[in-house]
C-alpha cells in the first residue's frame, strides 16, 4: 500500500474513530468504532463540552460533562488509531501499540483531574487537561516501548 494512503487511513481515524477502517474495506470494525464513538460522545455530552471549553467556559464544561461516560474515550480513540497504523503496516512492529496505549492512559488520567487542577486558579477543564497528557503519553509510551525492545534483543 503506498504511503499516502496509509497516512489517509490513520488521519481519517484521528478525525474519527472507525472512518479509516471504513476507507480500508473493514466495516464491521469501522462502524462498531463509529457506533462506540456516538454512543460516548452522546452520553459524555463530549460536543457540547468541547464547544464550551473553545468559548472559554470551562467550569459549564466541567459540569455538563459526564466523566463516567468520558472517561472511556480515550480507549476508544487511540486503539481505534493504533489500529488503523497496524492494518496498513506491511511488517509487524513489535510493541507498537505501547506509546498509544500509555497515552491513552495519560488522557484519562488528565480527564480524572481537569475538574479540579488548576493553573493560577484557573481549571483547565475536560478537554484541554487530557489534551496537555498526550506528548507526555506518548513520550514514556516511547521510553518504555525502546526500553522493552532493547531487552528482547537481549535475550
Amino acid at each position: 500500500m503506498e504511503k499516502s494512503k496509509k497516512l489517509e487511513m490513520v488521519l481519517w481515524s484521528i478525525a474519527l474513530p472507525g472512518f479509516g477502517h471504513l476507507l480500508y474495506g473493514k466495516y464491521i470494525k469501522g462502524i462498531f468504532l463509529i457506533l462506540g464513538e456516538v454512543i460516548i460522545n452522546v452520553m459524555g455530552r463530549f460536543n457540547h463540552v468541547i464547544v464550551l471549553s473553545f468559548h472559554g467556559r470551562t467550569q459549564e464544561a466541567i459540569e455538563q460533562a459526564d466523566y463516567q461516560w468520558l472517561m472511556f474515550y480515550p480507549c476508544l480513540y487511540f486503539y481505534s488509531i493504533w489500529d488503523a497504523y497496524k492494518e496498513v503496516s506491511e511488517k509487524d512492529r513489535p510493541f507498537s501499540y505501547v506509546p498509544l496505549a500509555f497515552t491513552a492512559y495519560f488522557v484519562t488520567i488528565g480527564l480524572i483531574f481537569s475538574p479540579m487542577f488548576t493553573i493560577s486558579g484557573n481549571f483547565i477543564g475536560p478537554v484541554w487537561l487530557p489534551m496537555i497528557f498526550v506528548p507526555v503519553g506518548l513520550s514514556i509510551g516511547a521510553v518504555i516501548r525502546w526500553i522493552i525492545l532493547k531487552g528482547a534483543q537481549k535475550d
